[in-house]
């Protein structure tokens, strides 16, 4: 017989996110390079979900930047939209495309002097493309407003964080607080899962902070980030939260991207 210690550790999706009465409010903060592969990413999830009698997502993307010359081509953006911030561009699209009702916001998030009393910001899912450590922190502070605040269709359950460098990336998935598991005897059950901040908040303060100044050129642009590496991280992350969605359990939380050596490290739940 095999030991508890050693069957594969699960996680199971919330019960109320597999089968919700309405759809899920889901917050992408980020429209940049990552972000707007994103959403990409998730307008296939939606669409799948939505096909198998699922609700899907109320999406909210949340960015306060506009886009420039340099964003077009390494980021999922058309000379069309040069000067419109961000945000907009990207959900005039995908609703256009998609027959969608995704909202866009114009600022970034978290809004911290709103948290009293602004709704705006709950959602059941986080998912985070940015290039600083304070937004992460910052968004824990926001979602630790709400946990107490007693059970609604939108009470904070899981938070998606996605980073890279040049040529490294990774993703990590983890719980808002701990999620109720079923009773299984395929595997050990996991009902917490650590968050970027629990697993690495110390490498985060003391790492240097993304050079996020203005690019001067494209070829200055892809010094920093190298032509792919967002929109692969966008696809190896959106494939954890098809698993969860679709096959209602995960095996992997994450990953550690390499792109210059083409390879990816997962991280086990």
């Amino acid at each position: 017989m095999i030991s508890l210690e050693h069957k594969q550790r699960l996680h199971f999706l919330d019960s109320y996110l597999a089968n919700p009465t309405n759809p899920l409010i889901l917050h992408l903060i980020g429209a940049g390079g990552t972000g707007s592969a994103m959403l990409s990413s998730l307008a296939r999830l939606q669409i799948t979900l939505l096909a198998m009698g699922h609700p899907g997502f109320d999406l909210i993307l949340w960015d306060d930047d506009v886009v420039t010359e340099f964003n077009i081509g390494r980021q999922l953006f058309s000379p069309a939209e040069l000067g419109l911030p961000k945000s907009v561009a990207l959900i005039n699209r995908i609703n256009r495309f998609m027959g969608f009702d995704w909202k866009a916001q114009v600022v970034k998030f978290p809004v911290l002097e709103r948290l009293s009393n602004d709704q705006d910001l709950i959602g059941s899912i986080y998912i985070t493309c940015v290039d600083n450590v304070k937004a992460r922190f910052d968004l824990v502070h926001t979602i630790d407003n709400f946990l107490y605040s007693g059970f609604s269709r939108n009470t904070p359950r899981y938070w998606l964080d996605i980073g890279n460098s040049k040529d490294f990336g990774q993703a990590v998935l983890s719980t808002i607080g701990e999620v109720k598991q079923p009773d299984v005897s395929i595997g050990k059950t996991i009902a917490h899962l650590p968050s970027v901040i629990e697993e690495y908040g110390e490498l985060l303060v003391n790492s240097e902070e993304q050079d996020d100044t203005p690019s001067c050129s494209i070829e200055d642009a892809l010094k920093k980030q190298s032509l792919f590496i967002n929109s692969t991280l966008a696809l190896l992350a959106t494939d954890i939260l098809s698993d969860l969605f679709i096959y209602g359990k995960i095996s992997e939380r994450g990953f550690f991207l390499n792109l210059k050596n083409k390879t990816c490290q997962p991280l086990k739940v």
